[in-house]
């Protein structure tokens, strides 16, 4: 799209906008439909829909809410999946996706993105079922998926529990992994602070300052980063800490990684009255592109977060070395215990034990 609709815009883009937030269970005021016009009803209606989808509520639409509400207006059946260039994107890929990792077939993270996993997944599921291994999600190859799930049940997606093995499997040292480090908007001065923390902790620090999203997602799994953590500061009352997560998935390590983050944000803000960090799941494009854990920290308000620069550095530094050294445990910490100044010990929050994480609504707000 070419420029993004805004409220009190008319004409053919609004038009457009109301026909799609209808398709999605969003439907505007008639008269503002009838007249074409982004009113107040129209804002309502897209807010509702971008807190729904985990997307940045701005209430305008930009390249990546016009994305989402394309996405949104597929269904699976509504046409055949298979691998081809550019990938097929919408959530009949995801509803694929989620249906083959529920019966033990590894497409891969919920992103609704038709990719190489994906295809592997699908044409391994129609060899198991006696089907034509083709690699399309056609009629029959659907039907098959149905019919199977609604016996077997809802399920962990495969992917799911692959992503927390490898976690355990991965060295609990800080020293020589690869993190990448994300800035965007007028963090700069948090990131260099972070990242001299962690590099001389001996970690191999790439830091990231494109502002677009998937740049920086590409950019970070061409440097097979074991996580990633992007910061900006926005002039909203909290912060919040954010991991990958879609209907019925979410990132394990990414997961766990934001409840240390959370904790560590509390506890370097813990002198100025500011609420608690949120902790959620959502579906932004630098979370959803990267391959590897990765967390997105919105810190506010600014005028807090910039005299805490030093105390969010160190806090958020302790945090990824708790996470490297015991990525499958996202502990609340009672008393912060761990961090610069603090006492107690580690309290283990029931949500995110040793298993497999169950967050409920986990891309909600």
């Amino acid at each position: 799209m070419s420029e993004p609709v805004r409220p009190d815009d008319r004409g053919a883009p609004v038009r457009d906008l109301h026909r799609r937030l209808l398709a999605v269970g969003h439907p505007v005021d008639a008269v503002e439909e009838s007249d074409g016009h982004f009113g107040p009803d129209t804002t309502r209606a897209l807010l509702a829909f971008q807190a729904e989808r985990g997307l940045d509520e701005h209430g305008t639409v930009d390249e990546t809410t016009q994305a989402a509400l394309v996405e949104a207006g597929v269904r699976l059946g509504d046409r055949h999946l298979y691998l081809h260039a550019p990938m097929f994107r919408g959530d009949d890929v995801a509803d694929l996706q989620l249906r083959l990792g529920s019966l033990g077939f590894d497409a891969g993270r919920i992103d609704g993105i038709f990719g190489p996993d994906t295809a592997g997944a699908l044409s391994d599921f129609q060899r198991n079922v006696g089907l034509a291994v083709d690699g399309i999600a056609g009629s029959e190859t659907v039907l098959g998926l149905r019919q199977l799930l609604g016996r077997s049940g809802g399920r962990t997606p495969v992917a799911q529990v692959r992503e927390l093995d490898r976690l355990r499997q991965r060295s609990p040292d800080l020293h020589g992994q690869r993190l990448a480090i994300g800035q965007f908007g007028n963090s700069g001065a948090l990131i260099s602070a972070l990242a001299r923390i962690l590099r001389a902790r001996g970690a191999h620090v790439l830091v990231l300052d494109h502002p677009d999203e998937t740049t920086q997602a590409t950019t970070a799994n061409d440097f097979e980063a074991a996580m990633y953590l992007g910061l900006r500061i926005e002039n909203y009352s909290h912060s919040q800490s954010n991991y990958f997560a879609t209907d019925g998935f979410l990132s394990e390590g990414g997961y766990r990684l934001a409840h240390h983050c959370a904790t560590g944000l509390d506890h370097a803000l813990r002198s100025a009255d500011v609420p608690a960090t949120g902790c959620v799941g959502r579906r932004v494009p630098v979370l959803r592109r990267t391959r590897m854990p990765a967390v997105l920290c919105t810190l506010a308000p600014p005028s807090v977060v910039v005299l805490a620069t030093a105390e969010i550095a160190d806090a958020l530094a302790t945090a990824i070395t708790r996470w490297v050294a015991d990525p499958h445990r996202c502990d609340r910490w009672n008393g912060h215990a761990g961090l610069p100044g603090a006492e107690a010990t580690p309290n283990v929050n029931t949500c995110c034990e040793d298993g497999v994480s169950g967050a409920p609504d986990a891309a909600k707000h």
